[in-house]
């Protein structure tokens, strides 16, 4: 009896469409819900450090002086809490993943001053 169900599920895999991809050719779509890396808005971000606070690998560092925010996307551990604790919502967790490279990098942002801007423009 098994036999013949092993020969069914084969002849039957010879009409479908393969389950497989051809990798380098061609790539799957993200899930919706997978964690990829974290995004920052910095044009809405106010530089609160909430996410600095709850982070818990020490990943993202703020700087209100120099008004820098970085992070380290190979210590990252897709938690979401960052995303989370964010006041203004201007973290994102992004379904794509941090390309592979060849060395250790951090991705700095510098904040634009809304309140230095708006003093220009007057």
């Amino acid at each position: 009896m098994g036999s013949f169900k092993l020969g069914g599920m084969t002849f039957g895999s010879l009409f479908k469409k393969p389950e497989t991809l051809l990798y380098p050719v061609q790539t799957k779509e993200p899930y919706a819900c997978q964690k990829g890396h974290v995004l920052n808005n910095v044009e809405e971000c106010i530089l609160c450090g909430m996410c600095q606070r709850v982070c818990p690998c020490n990943c993202i560092v703020v700087d209100k002086k120099i008004r820098r925010w970085v992070i380290d996307p190979f210590s990252c551990v897709q938690c979401g809490s960052c995303v989370r604790a964010c006041p203004t919502k201007c973290l994102s967790m992004q379904p794509q993943c941090t390309p592979a490279g060849d060395a250790k990098y951090s991705i700095d942002l510098d904040v634009p001053d809304k309140k230095a801007a708006k003093q220009e423009q007057a």
